[in-house]
């Protein structure tokens, strides 16, 4: 009796929990519309599925929840992440429309969306509830793996299907035939020798800086920074270190050391020679 009880009734905690967390889980995914840029729409989304995580967990589905943590949020979200904020993703991006009329057929397919599932919640009956004691008799992943492969085994196939349809799909659009031949490397390098840019290869970043980071540009052999050596975009973004006055100042007293040494030697024999003189 307390666990039909329970099946039917909310404790006080976790009606705090869902209405605490769900009120963030909607902050976030209205933010990850509504926000310019795309890091903090990533962040946004991010946050939103940890939350959903976490209602996973609480309700007895541990599996879901591990997955979407390590899985969702950890390994894609995370990499969609750090792929936007590596290619540099601004607020500067145009807007224009390159298809006309996309806005309103997605606004189209999203109320016809939100129409199927309000139409869906409203014929949905259940009488009873077994709870997740029975629920979770064997395992939750057991549960899990008896009702995916039996009881909705062909709901999950065709969500497969789709799955690899989609990728399919991104790989035949990214693909782009090669229109021209491509050049040789001796071709290459005789176009470079024809043009006299820079014959020789140039330093890599941090070479005869001290450093070997990525933000900061090769000297050249005079001291001066090559402007090649470092990524264009991080030259857009002004993130390079420049450290050519220090080691200019490091390349003048070197090479004051070296002329030093070098009238040394060149006075030293002389002298000998007068003393030889003087002895004689």
């Amino acid at each position: 009796m307390s666990a039909q009880l329970a099946a039917y009734s909310t404790s006080t905690g976790e009606a705090v929990q869902f209405w605490m967390l769900g009120t963030v889980a909607v902050i976030g995914a209205l933010c990850t519309v509504f926000m310019r840029k795309a890091v903090h729409s990533a962040l946004c989304l991010a946050g939103t599925m940890i939350v959903l995580a976490v209602f996973y967990l609480a309700n007895g589905a541990y599996f879901l929840g591990i997955v979407q943590i390590v899985v969702y949020t950890g390994a894609i979200m995370m990499l969609f992440l750090f792929v936007v904020m590596l290619v540099g993703v601004t607020a500067a991006d145009s807007l224009k429309e390159t298809i006309k009329g996309q806005r309103w057929l997605a606004l189209l397919c999203g109320l016809g969306f939100g129409i199927l599932l309000i139409a869906g919640i409203g014929n949905a009956s259940i009488t009873e509830f077994n709870g997740l004691a029975q629920a979770n008799a064997n395992g939750n992943v057991e549960g899990l793996a008896t009702l995916i492969f039996t009881k909705y085994v062909f709901a999950f196939e065709i969500t497969g299907a789709l799955l690899i349809t989609a990728a399919v799909g991104a790989m035949v659009l990214t693909h782009r035939e090669r229109t021209e031949r491509a050049k040789t490397q001796r071709e290459l390098s005789e176009e470079r020798i024809r043009e006299g840019k820079h014959i020789p290869p140039l330093p890599a970043p941090g070479v005869y800086a001290r450093h070997n980071a990525v933000d900061i540009a090769g000297l050249l052999p005079d001291g001066t920074p090559s402007d090649l050596t470092v990524s264009k975009t991080l030259r857009e973004r002004g993130q390079i270190r420049d450290v050519s006055t220090e080691a200019l100042n490091d390349l003048r007293a070197l090479e004051q050391r070296a002329e030093e040494r070098l009238e040394r030697t060149a006075i030293e024999p002389s002298t000998f020679k007068r003393a030889e003189e003087a002895s004689k």
